[in-house]
């Protein structure tokens, strides 16, 4: 054991003094008794155990027990906390385990390879500018995807390992950095449920923005109705893209290049150029055809999942319903039924067991009672200017929703404190709406434990050539926040009021 220690030089030069500097600067605090507050304690420590590679459940479950002993919570009252609410995330989980067993069914409609090989015919056509043309049919294909995930196909991000994986390889020829595919994703489909009151949109938007904010805000004398929301969401949304035509435009534009693997994750054993070259014209050779059959039942099956999820706010009975259907349809046998299922579990069950304990770990962050003291010191800085107040509001938000990895759980949480001091400050009902559900939303894309960056790598690393931390949460973090924040800072000082 210790010669694999040894051996492991990140371990030894990067996490072994990152852990040793936390320890000696922690003592150095205690030792002054400089007061921590036990939500950044624990959010930090989440974040940075994820960056030195531990992985993003077990970070989750020691930066909860940590920051709970901080907060100086009983080892049984933390253990209790994270216990109770991991059925409530299980049920979550279990919601997601079903879609991506629809998601597969859904892929064995032959749909997706169908469109890998077309694109892939495109590129044996001469000229730089095919290329360019298949480049930009393959974002635009993401970014379509995405928008429809949340509101028309409410499959959320389990359309991503089903649909990357099939369009590496093309991705390879075109040496397309993957980076700019994740903060495509990420913002596609984070400004799909902000904006777009269907689907998911309308959970986040009416269900849970507009219902906290009526309900604390009635003392204030504020009051929203379900057309203000997309209005105050624009101007976040409208941040959300651009992040992301930064990203492909400037950040990730220039070409990067990848082993052709074959497809199997963590291998990394180069195929030379002209063999994958010859294998994939071969492919290409080899016409799929679409009956109409399996474009019958595809669409039925989106439909019923659609309805289920909309009118009886259920997506894991309509998942199950689609699965069914696709099940009946004859797209695969009935025998395979059993696998097919299986391999929607596998291509889900990473993201399920991180959701469900990043579940605990947000009603822990909740337990501590530490939540309304930050918000409620951050406050004091600002005083009654609203230029700096706003700013301090979202950066708190921001900060709050990385740890939660869920801006549908944090408006719950920042509506009591926040709705009251936009009101103090001054705010329209419209610009303080637009601050609470951009608070809410900014961390979302960009958290290790959010389900749009797990997505994103479970797509993207199906060869084990993308980094979680490294290549999905750092590059959507910077590019989805950083222009979210700005435009709702300019919007609801200077535009909404």
């Amino acid at each position: 054991m210790l010669s694999a220690y040894r051996q492991d030089t990140f371990f030894l030069s990067r996490a072994l003094p990152v852990l040793i500097g936390l320890a000696v600067i922690y003592g150095i605090l205690w030792m002054f008794a400089i007061p921590i507050n036990a939500v950044v304690f624990a959010i930090t420590l989440m974040i940075i155990f994820c960056l030195i590679k531990i992985p993003v459940a077990v970070s989750l479950v020691s930066a909860a027990l940590l920051g709970g002993l901080h907060a100086k919570m009983a080892f049984p009252d933390i253990l209790q906390v994270l216990n109770d609410n991991l059925l409530s995330g299980a049920q979550v989980g279990m919601t997601y385990i079903m879609v991506g067993a629809f998601a597969v069914a859904l892929a064995r409609s032959g749909i997706l390879d169908w469109l890998a090989q077309k694109m892939a015919n495109s590129l044996n056509r001469e000229g730089a500018h095919v290329r360019k043309q298949v480049k930009w049919m393959l974002f635009a294909l993401f970014i379509v995807a995405s928008l429809l995930s949340q509101n028309l196909i409410p499959v959320h991000i389990a359309f991503i390992p089903v649909l990357i994986p099939p369009l590496l390889g093309l991705m390879n020829r075109l040496r397309i950095d993957r980076r700019a595919v994740a903060c495509i994703l990420a913002c596609g489909i984070s400004a799909s449920y902000l904006l777009l009151p269907f689907g998911f949109g309308a959970i986040y938007l009416n269900e849970i923005l507009l219902e906290n904010f009526n309900s604390v805000g009635a003392a204030s004398g504020y009051a929203a109705t379900a057309s203000m929301a997309p209005k105050a969401m624009f101007f976040p949304v409208m941040g959300l893209l651009a992040g992301m035509l930064f990203a492909v435009f400037v950040t990730y534009r220039k070409p990067r290049d990848y082993l052709q693997t074959g497809g199997l994750k963590n291998s990394h054993t180069q195929i030379a150029t002209a063999e994958t070259e010859n294998a994939e014209m071969a492919a290409a050779e080899a016409k799929i055809e679409i009956g109409l059959q399996p474009l019958l039942f595809t669409a039925l099956a989106v439909m019923a999942v659609l309805l289920f999820q909309i009118y009886f706010d259920s997506l894991f009975i309509g998942a199950m319903i689609g699965f069914m259907i696709l099940g009946f349809s004859g797209i695969y046998r009935w025998q395979a039924q059993d696998d097919v299922f299986t391999q929607g579990v596998r291509l889900m069950a990473e993201i399920a067991v991180i959701i469900t304990i990043a579940s605990s770990f947000g009603a822990l962050l909740t337990a501590t009672g530490d939540i309304d003291p930050l918000v409620a010191s951050a406050a004091q800085f600002f005083g009654d200017n609203k230029l700096f107040g706003a700013a301090v509001m979202l950066i708190v938000g921001l900060f709050i929703t990385i740890g939660f990895g869920d801006s549908f759980a944090s408006v719950s949480i920042l509506a009591p404190i926040y709705i009251p001091l936009a009101f103090a400050l001054g705010f329209s009902p419209l610009a303080a709406l637009a601050m609470l559900g951009a608070a809410a939303a900014l961390g979302d894309a960009g958290s290790p434990a959010s389900t749009i960056t797990l997505g994103a790598t479970a797509g993207l690393n199906a060869d084990g050539q993308h980094d979680h931390i490294k290549d999905s949460v750092i590059p959507t973090f910077f590019h989805a926040n950083i222009g979210m924040l700005l435009f709702t800072w300019v919007a609801v000082v200077w535009l909404l009021g």
